[in-house]
């Protein structure tokens, strides 16, 4: 039979129903190692960013691009050579619109917003923290264009790599020692999320009861997690989907309520309006008096607001190679994301702001006695305060649901990461096996090593352990944006040198000048995030070793792999623009698109246009 492969422009004939890689090695140019078996592919174009040819043949399939480097034409390759057996498993585009849409509204949220607003509204002051989140959703905005526009542009087809990673995307346009620095620094910090996010989901339980040890909680919540991802991608969809449902109604509501309570629609009929911004109490001052100290109020709610923020873009991209109808999902969620970011973020400190005075002794003693979930959540604290019952029992229902699915949504990016790395000979080749339903299972297993770490919380106070390993993880990301901004940059220019532009399928606004900003924030955050250590009373080893220690590592692996690779000294730390591809595979998805498009029936009623819209 002949079947095609959809990104490397592969072609197989066999007996058996069987896949091809978009990934061929040297094994092409060797006539002796063609025809060992029945298997043959005929590779219509191939490229290699190490041995580029002088081959301008694919100009004539692009209407008014210039010529891309390439090596053969009409080849065959026997799959004795090649990167993929035909009897190897890949990944399977299960993920349906619906799941992909609400990943992307509800995906990331965690207990940073639920619960780690606390701590910056005693710190900055409503107006601090609100301004700060602001100005952080501002940073966060572009970087999921970048995503959207590279993701959209080819998005990965069924294979062993998810191509819609952070570190794929950057080892493509970039250069592939900062793809391997980039892919290990997010990989830990999915997995070093993963634990925190089920320490976190196993403190919220003391809300209720503290009898239930904690190593049994962590215990259920990790094996969950692991079910889950064991099994098929179409079920991570569907879990994933019906959490981000609970989430996003738990965060209107509160947001409603916000708002009858600011009027004073409670129980107690007390209109709040804005009585706890007045005077002193709209900034904290924490490290300074006057205007330093208002400044230095929002810097640190914006690194605070980093963990509520942090790896939100990547996780919509992750799935573009998983996911059905790739380039309309992933454009709508890269165009909803802005949704996102001000209705559920920047709304939901607004009303925190309104509901709960920075000085409030409940707010105080929970933060000082390290108590856990909903006792430590303002919006409890703001509820309990407006004479509202059962509602905060609810509340912290929905916070233990949301540190779980964030849990889950980072084993699928780190179990994905990790494939991704070992296929792009970036880690051990073991941990790119793929089951019959397309899971990556060794992946999966390695990362639930990480995932362990959250039994620290059982010898240490939940608060310690889950701001210690949230102060890494916040800035791996804070270092993991920024050569994602650069390889959007290089994507750039390759797509205006072909000649590409009038082919993107999904064009962010005001792009490439918001990156430039956001590439500012990122390495000014990067550098900047642990400044407090460096004031007079807030030293502190263990703090300024979890601000910084991600700095050295991501760079021991940067240079070391150019040490390793012997390209350290040839000062080619970037790919020319004439090496990049951005041609190939891009007809095939251009075709596949279309004949979705042509078959795709429009919505008939009104029902079914809001369902469209939504979904």
């Amino acid at each position: 039979m002949r079947r095609p492969n959809l990104f490397g422009l592969v072609h197989m004939r066999s007996n058996e129903d069987s896949y091809s890689s978009d990934h061929q090695d040297d094994s092409l140019d060797n006539p002796n190692n063609r025809k060992k078996n029945e298997y043959e592919i005929d590779v219509r174009t191939y490229s290699n960013d190490d041995n580029m040819g002088n081959s301008s043949d694919n100009n004539n399939n692009l209407n008014g691009s210039k010529s891309f480097n390439e090596r053969g034409s009409a080849e065959t390759m026997d799959l004795e050579k090649s990167d993929i057996e035909p009897t190897e498993q890949v990944l399977q585009q299960g993920l349906s619109s619906r799941a992909v849409q609400f990943i992307a509204l509800g995906g990331a949220i965690g207990t940073g917003l639920f619960v780690g607003t606390s701590s910056g509204l005693t710190q900055c002051g409503p107006a601090g923290l609100l301004t700060s989140y602001i100005i952080m959703a501002s940073v966060l905005y572009p970087i999921m264009n970048a995503f959207g526009e590279m993701v959209c542009y080819l998005p990965g087809g069924r294979g062993r790599s998810s191509q819609g990673s952070a570190a794929y995307l950057v080892s493509k346009y970039v250069d592939r020692s900062l793809g391997f620095a980039t892919s290990w620094n997010y990989y830990y910090c999915y997995a070093i999320l993963g634990a925190t996010e089920c320490t976190a989901a196993a403190a919220v339980v003391e809300y209720w009861t503290i009898k239930i040890p904690k190593a049994a909680l962590i215990s259920i919540y990790i094996f969950v997690i692991v079910l889950l991802n064991f099994g098929p991608v179409k079920i991570y969809g569907e879990t994933e989907f019906w959490f981000a449902i609970t989430k996003i109604l738990c965060i209107l509501g509160l947001i409603i309520l916000c708002f009858i309570l600011f009027w004073g629609g409670g129980p107690k009929h007390d209109r709040l309006g804005f009585r706890f911004w007045k005077g002193d109490l709209a900034f904290a001052n924490h490290s300074a008096p006057g205007n330093t100290g208002r400044f230095l109020d929002v810097y640190t709610g914006i690194i605070k607001a980093g963990f509520a923020y942090i790896l939100g873009p990547e996780l919509v991209s992750l799935t573009s190679s998983e996911c059905e109808d790739q380039r309309r999902n992933i454009a709508k969620a890269s165009r909803r994301f802005v949704y996102r970011l001000i209705i559920f973020y920047c709304c939901s400190v607004l009303g925190i702001s309104v509901i709960v005075s920075r000085k409030d002794p409940t707010l105080l003693t929970a933060l000082s006695a390290n108590k856990a979930g909903a006792a430590s959540s303002p919006f409890v604290i703001g509820i309990i305060n407006a004479g509202i019952p059962v509602l905060p029992h609810i509340i912290n229902a929905c916070i233990m649901l949301s540190a779980w699915s964030a849990g889950n949504a980072y084993m699928f990016a780190a179990s994905r990461s990790l494939l991704t790395m070992a296929n792009e000979e970036g880690a051990p080749k073991i941990f790119g096996r793929i089951n019959r339903m397309g899971t990556p299972y060794v992946a999966v297993a390695f990362t639930t090593l990480w995932f362990c770490l959250a039994y620290l919380n059982v010898s240490s106070s939940s608060a310690d352990v889950f701001n210690w390993l949230s102060n890494i993880s916040t800035i791996s990301g804070f270092i993991g944006w920024g050569p994602s901004c650069i390889a959007y940059l290089r994507f750039r220019k390759a797509i205006f040198y072909n000649g590409l532009y009038d082919r993107l399928p999904f064009k962010g606004p005001w792009m490439p000048y918001t990156i430039y900003y956001a590439f500012a924030w990122v390495v000014i955050l990067s550098l900047t995030n642990g400044y407090q250590t460096f004031m007079h009373s807030y030293w502190n080893v263990s703090d300024f070793i979890a601000a910084y220690i991600t700095l050295p590592v991501f760079f021991a692996l940067l240079i070391g792999h150019k040490l390793y690779t012997r390209t350290f000294f040839t000062w080619k730390w970037y790919k020319p623009v004439e090496q990049i591809d951005v041609i190939t595979g891009l007809e095939e998805i251009e075709e596949i698109t279309k004949e979705i498009d042509e078959n795709r029936k429009p919505p008939s009623s009104i029902w079914q246009r809001f369902i469209d819209w939504l979904i």
